[in-house]
């Protein structure tokens, strides 16, 4: 998170000062952000986690209605071409998509301590009714990027806790060729494609972004041009301090700097899945492993379109972009994953006893 700090301030002082004259703009809402994220890291873990378990589920229902409330003429904030935020009190959003992440995995696993009952029965198309009509509501913001994660989110947690191949064979055959359906009918997406193939095709407008990109990581180096240095972020790349601030990061602090980062990552995600592999409750087993590839898909993607290795989608980077809505989900899912190592190590302490 300070690191984060370090590199909101660098990549938005420039733009805040042009666009609001204001140079500390970004980074004392940031801080603001920060401190709340603190908050919920502090006090969460505290929870008894048997309640977390018993109500974990509300968290979805929360998140589905907030996701209703972007449709509501007046609450819902249009930017972009999507719909995707809610306004706020004191000029402030925020953005559903991201709760309904953390909610989605807490669904999924109080579905999963009941999957023997659940399973092969008439009840199982209705509960996944009642995880799929909330995602449809991300098609229609419409925010493709956040649908896929999540899509994601349930066909990993559905196979790694043992949903029967005839029900992952089928979602795999509706699946596939809906997202190529969606992507092909929607012009913007297939622009994004074709800009992900062959940015140098159109280099003054859909492969611009990708292409300012891989020059900011080019002139980094290996050693970066020095933090505050990077030209990309003086109006050359855009979305320098949200989507694409690991690209002004990279030019910044340089490979090694890329790679440091990467490996504070790297270090969040092992101790996640090796929580989810130890822990003895299914409940705590699901919800810590969703929990991580909640996090490691937010990660992976946004490195991937930075680098050029996905196609362009405006997802933000944990802990680094500039984002209220962004970081304080960040730091709620990593409070619920200290929860759950909390719980882990009070379960293997009193089996040591």
């Amino acid at each position: 998170m300070g690191l984060g700090l370090v590199q909101v301030y660098s990549s938005s002082y420039i733009f805040a000062i042009e666009k609001y004259n204001d140079g500390f703009f970004f980074i004392k809402k940031q801080f603001l952000f920060s401190f709340l994220g603190i908050l919920m890291i502090f006090l969460i873990p505290r929870i008894p986690f048997k309640h977390i378990k018993n109500y974990s589920f509300l968290l979805w229902i929360l998140a589905s209605f907030l996701m209703a409330l972007t449709f509501v003429p007046g609450m819902g904030i249009k930017a972009g071409g999507a719909t995707r935020w809610l306004s706020l009190f004191g000029g402030l959003r925020f953005e559903p998509a991201e709760l309904m992440k953390i909610g989605l995995v807490a669904i999924l696993s109080t579905y999963i301590i009941h999957r023997d009952h659940v399973w092969g029965q008439w009840k199982w198309p209705m509960r996944v009714m009642v995880i799929l009509f909330p995602m449809v509501g991300l098609l229609l913001q419409p925010d493709f990027g956040s649908f896929v994660l999540c899509l994601a989110v349930v066909l990993a947690l559905s196979f790694a806790f043992g949903l029967p191949w005839k029900h992952i064979i089928t979602s795999a055959l509706i699946v596939i060729p809906s997202i190529t359906a969606l992507i092909l009918m929607a012009p913007y997406r297939r622009k994004r494609i074709f800009a992900f193939l062959d940015p140098w095709s159109n280099p003054d407008s859909s492969g611009f972004q990708l292409i300012q990109s891989m020059m900011s990581f080019h002139s980094g180096g290996l050693t970066g041009e020095g933090l505050g240095e990077g030209q990309g972020k003086l109006f050359f790349l855009p979305e320098a301090h949200t989507d694409f601030t690991l690209a002004v990061l990279g030019e910044e602090m340089g490979y090694i700097g890329f790679l440091a980062l990467l490996a504070l990552y790297a270090l969040i995600i092992l101790r996640g899945f090796q929580i989810s592999f130890n822990a003895k409750d299914t409940f705590l087993k699901a919800f810590s492993l969703g929990l991580t590839i909640v996090f490691g898909l937010s990660v992976f993607t946004n490195v991937g379109v930075v680098l050029g290795l996905l196609p362009t989608k405006g997802l933000t980077l944990p802990f680094m972009s500039y984002g209220g809505s962004s970081l304080i989900s960040m730091c709620f899912l990593l409070s619920l994953l200290l929860n759950a190592e909390a719980e882990y190590r009070r379960n293997n302490s009193y089996a040591g006893r």
